[in-house]
């Protein structure tokens, strides 16, 4: 017995225009909701460290950074970024000793790439122990 007469087979249908509605809502509610990481909001708290003074002195050199770039050795100026002004410096200022130790004065504000070059420098000179100088919190 067949009940439909004259009709022939529907074909199904899917329709894809509410599944696209769907999928912009959840696109647009995660680009709402992420939160993106920004390097250069990140706050940085620098450790502070206690110690006790040096029992035996050494020869001591000291190199001055300023916030501008400019730096001096040992109260002698030199112009900024001069990588091989300051390592003829630092060797001149060691006089063929050893144990000397290049301490680091650097300004808060000075840039990252001025003490890597004062490292460089003291690297090329043949120094190698190398402190940083801070101040103290009270």
């Amino acid at each position: 017995m067949n009940f439909r007469r004259g009709r022939g087979r529907d074909e199904p249908e899917i329709n894809f225009i509410p599944l696209i509605d769907v999928l912009l809502v959840i696109l647009i509610f995660l680009m709402v909701t992420t939160t993106y990481s920004h390097f250069s909001e990140l706050k940085i708290n620098l450790p502070t460290a206690q110690g006790e003074q040096q029992q035996s002195r050494t020869l001591e050199i000291k190199v001055s950074v300023a916030a501008d770039g400019e730096m001096a050795v040992n109260d002698a100026k030199l112009p900024g970024g001069d990588k091989a002004g300051l390592a003829a410096r630092l060797k001149a200022a060691a006089a063929g000793k050893s144990d000397v130790v290049v301490v680091v004065n650097a300004d808060a504000k000075s840039t990252h790439q001025s003490v890597i070059t004062v490292m460089e420098a003291a690297r090329e000179a043949g120094l190698s122990q190398l402190t940083f100088a801070t101040q103290n919190l009270k």
